[in-house]
């Protein structure tokens, strides 16, 4: 996909649940096979909150109930597409994830496991940042 020449602008979810937070597995490029947080870009006349709970959706099956805004990431290389710039929202999630839509299967991971993980983009920072604010789970 081609990106335009202003910058892009995508969601992430860190989406809690009784065993940890969710990732997908990606089902294609860039970074195929690694796992990530949920998200991807919103769609024009769609607001950041609409995007972000379709995404949650479309990736695991699960109705995301947003919680709060977690933090904007907009460094220039952070997708090696081009300029994406992503808001990353914290909420909850029931029930048994299933990868669906470009993501190959999706899974609670325990919080303790997520910092020695190879994760997609940079959400390990993402997970990072989550984690030092302290307001987990």
């Amino acid at each position: 996909m081609a990106l335009p020449a202003t910058p892009a602008v995508a969601v992430d979810a860190i989406v809690e649940g009784e065993e940890g937070i969710v990732l997908v597995k990606r089902g294609g490029e860039p970074f195929s096979g690694m796992w990530a947080l949920p998200g991807g870009f919103v769609r024009v006349g769609e607001s950041v909150e609409e995007a972000v709970e379709r995404e949650g959706y479309e990736e695991t099956g699960l109705k995301f109930r947003l919680k709060r805004l977690h933090g904007i990431y907009s460094q220039p290389g952070r997708d090696p597409r081009g300029h994406v710039i992503s808001l990353c929202f914290v909420g909850e999630g029931a029930g048994r994830p299933r990868g669906g839509d470009d993501a190959r299967a999706a899974r609670f991971f325990p919080v303790h496991e997520l910092m020695g993980l190879d994760l997609a983009f940079d959400h390990k920072r993402i997970l990072r940042d989550y984690l030092e604010a302290g307001d987990v789970l």
